[in-house]
C-alpha cells in the first residue's frame, strides 16, 4: 500500500520483497510524513473540473443533490500536498532513499525469521526422531507377528468349532501364511524410514524447502494410514496412530518454513 503519488515505487518494492521472501503472504504499507510548516496544498483543478462536468452529464439520469465543495475535496487526488524542500530533490534520489529503508527493514525481518527457523528446525528434528523411534518399535513388534496371528487364529477356530476340535496343522499354516501376507507392514516401514531420512536431508539444505516438506508429510501420512489398515494387532495400531500424531506435528511446523 502506497500513498497517492508514489505508485511508481510499488513494483520495485515487490521486487525487493520477493528477493528475501519466497513463500507466504506479505503486506507492506508505506507512509510518508513531512514537516507541516513546509507543506503547501494544491488543488488538482483538471480533475475537479472533470468531476463537475461528469456530474452535470449524469444529473439528468439520476436524481440527487448537487455535490458541495466539502464532498469534492474529499475525493482522492483533488487536494494534493506538496513539500517545497522535497521539490528540490530529484525523484530518483527520493525513491532510492525510500527503497533503501525497505531493504533494511526486510533484512531485519529475514534475520528474525532465521532465528525463528533455527527453533523450528529443532522441532522438526524432534518429530522425525519420534517417527524413527516408532518405526523401530513397529519392527520389533513385527518380529512376533506370525506367532500372534497363529495363536489368535487357533483360538478363534477353537471357539467356533462345537466340540473344540483342532484344525490340521497344514490348514492352520496356510491360513497363517495368508493373513501374514496381508498384514505385512515391512514395506510401509521401509518407506517411512526412507522418508524420515529424506526429511533430515531437507533440513540440512540451504534454500526453500517448505513445499518439499509439505509433500513429504503427505507421503508419510499415506504410509502411516496403510500401516494402520494392515495392522494385525492392537499394539501395532496404537503405534500407527502415534505415527499419525507425530506427522501432524511435523506438518504444522512445516507450514512455518519457507
Amino acid at each position: 500500500k502506497v500513498p497517492f503519488g508514489y505508485e511508481r515505487i510499488e513494483l520495485p518494492a515487490r521486487k525487493i520483497a520477493t528477493t528475501y521472501l519466497r513463500r507466504g503472504s506479505v503486506s507492506l504499507a508505506f507512509v510518508i510524513g513531512a514537516n507541516n510548516s513546509n507543506n503547501t496544498f494544491r488543488i488538482n483543478r483538471p480533475l475537479l473540473e472533470e468531476l463537475i462536468t461528469l456530474h452535470g452529464e449524469l444529473s439528468g439520469q439520476a436524481a440527487g443533490k448537487q455535490p458541495n465543495i466539502e464532498t469534492l475535496l474529499t475525493v482522492k487526488g483533488i487536494v494534493e500536498t506538496t513539500n517545497l524542500e522535497a521539490q528540490k530533490e530529484t525523484t530518483e534520489l527520493l525513491d532510492a532513499a525510500i527503497l533503501n529503508t525497505l531493504d533494511e527493514a526486510i533484512k531485519e525481518l529475514s534475520t528474525s525469521r532465521q532465528k525463528e527457523g533455527e527453533q523450528i528446525s529443532a522441532c522438526l528434528d524432534d518429530c522425525l526422531s519420534s517417527l524413527e523411534a516408532l518405526c523401530h518399535r513397529a519392527r520389533q513388534l513385527d518380529a512376533t507377528r506370525l506367532d500372534f496371528i497363529r495363536n489368535r487364529l487357533n483360538k478363534q477356530i477353537s471357539d467356533i468349532l462345537e466340540q473344540h476340535q483342532e484344525i490340521s496343522e497344514e490348514r492352520l499354516a496356510q491360513e497363517v501364511a495368508l493373513l501374514a501376507t496381508k498384514s505385512d507392514v515391512r514395506e510401509e516401514l521401509d518407506r517411512l524410514e526412507a522418508h524420515c531420512e529424506a526429511g533430515r536431508e531437507l533440513l540440512a539444505e540451504n534454500g526453500s524447502i517448505g513445499r518439499k516438506l509439505d509433500f513429504l508429510c503427505q507421503e508419510l501420512n499415506r504410509e502411516a494410514n496403510t500401516l494402520c489398515a494392515k495392522s494385525a494387532s492392537e499394539k501395532l495400531t496404537r503405534i500407527g496412530l502415534k505415527m499419525k500424531a507425530a506427522i501432524d506435528q511435523l506438518r504444522e511446523q512445516a507450514q512455518n518454513v519457507e
